[in-house]
């Protein structure tokens, strides 16, 4: 399942090499820490859930508020567990920008190396993109993807897309044990402290406009195209969110000829065809609501805000459990992970900073 979604002020710049290195270290031991007495599918619970990823990030000494949390920490980890990912049993492919698009092969290598077959966790990590790309189309185009698995098969993702007019980032958690649906609702809390009206393909009253879409796909491309051209000379609805003025109906036509070849017998699998993305699925899903009555979802699948609340009561009172929660989990595993006594006593008041005693 998506386990959240998170909002955060988008930062430019990196953070500074002092830091980076400590956060590396203190990243790996804290690791090893949960790993040798909870196990590695109780990290990948916890770096799937929003909180505890964000005190995660605060612990390490990185910006709360900050964009830049989400890929240092992911880096950080990466970078960390370097050299020991085979006695942890728990492995990170991906990144931020180019290395991103490295996860397929990055997985495929670890898979050669465990003399397992990779195919499932690649799908997994291709399909999570996808769907946070094209069947969620919020406005945030994805510019970081980092996968953590083990050696089990076990999975969770953590991604981030930036929409740069609101200077805004938001995070996609995922935890790959719950998956049930890749296209149905996937997720148990989504976090964010912005709402918007985005094309939602994946909330469960969506469902009949996914199942249109797929019937459509399997068409013939020109009863296609000429429904889009008929569409182009109608005005909408004013409530509609979907826009026909960016949709090319020569430039959608080779893709449709290859959804039609293809036949996809529903609509993850639509979503895994090479080649159809956000303009595909807007597309399908216009002929869907106004020539079948088949309607999209515009609702914002963002529950609450990523934060344990704030002081003033925005977005919201501070959840207190959830914050202590939080806090004594990771001052369990500083006080017993076997780090310098120094380095202890800072990441500790580091968290008193946040969580004065």
């Amino acid at each position: 399942m998506r386990t959240g979604i998170a909002n955060l002020p988008l930062h430019y710049g990196k953070a500074p090499r002092w830091l980076f290195q400590r956060m590396k270290e203190l990243a790996r031991l804290i690791t090893i820490f949960i790993v040798s007495e909870i196990g590695t599918e109780e990290m990948l619970k916890k770096l799937s859930d929003p909180f505890w990823f964000q005190a995660f990030g605060c612990v390490l000494g990185f910006d709360w508020h900050s964009s830049g949390l989400t890929t240092t920490v992911c880096g950080a980890l990466k970078e960390g567990i370097k050299g020991t990912e085979k006695d942890l049993g728990l492995f990170v492919a991906g990144g931020k920008g180019g290395t991103s698009r490295k996860t397929p092969s990055e997985i495929e290598e670890v898979g050669n190396y465990l003399g397992k077959d990779p195919s499932n966790l690649i799908y997994a990590s291709k399909m999570a993109a996808k769907v946070d790309s094209s069947a969620l189309q919020d406005g945030y185009q994805l510019y970081h993807h980092c996968f953590i698995f083990t050696k089990e098969g076990l999975w969770t993702v953590v991604q981030q897309g930036m929409n740069t007019s609101t200077r805004y980032a938001r995070r996609y958690h995922w935890l790959g044990k719950e998956v049930k649906d890749f296209v149905c609702e996937p997720h148990s809390a989504i976090c964010c402290d912005k709402r918007g009206t985005p094309l939602n393909m994946i909330a469960k009253e969506a469902r009949k406009a996914r199942k249109i879409t797929t019937l459509l796909a399997k068409e013939k491309p020109e009863s296609l195209i000429t429904e889009i051209k008929k569409l182009q000379n109608l005005n909408l609805p004013s409530h509609h969110q979907v826009l026909v003025k960016d949709i090319n109906p020569e430039r959608l036509s080779k893709i449709f000829l290859t959804t039609y070849g293809k036949q996809p017998e529903n609509f993850e699998a639509l979503l895994g065809v090479k080649g159809v993305g956000p303009k595909t699925i807007r597309a399908l899903s216009l002929i869907s609501e106004l020539v079948y009555g088949a309607a999209p979802s515009f609702n914002d699948p963002v529950r609450y805000s990523f934060a344990h609340g704030g002081k003033d009561g925005y977005p919201y009172p501070v959840d207190r459990k959830n914050y202590d929660l939080s806090i004594n989990i990771l001052k369990k595993a500083i006080n017993s992970s076997k780090i310098e006594q120094s380095e202890k006593i800072k990441a500790i008041r580091r968290l008193h900073h946040f969580y004065p005693v």
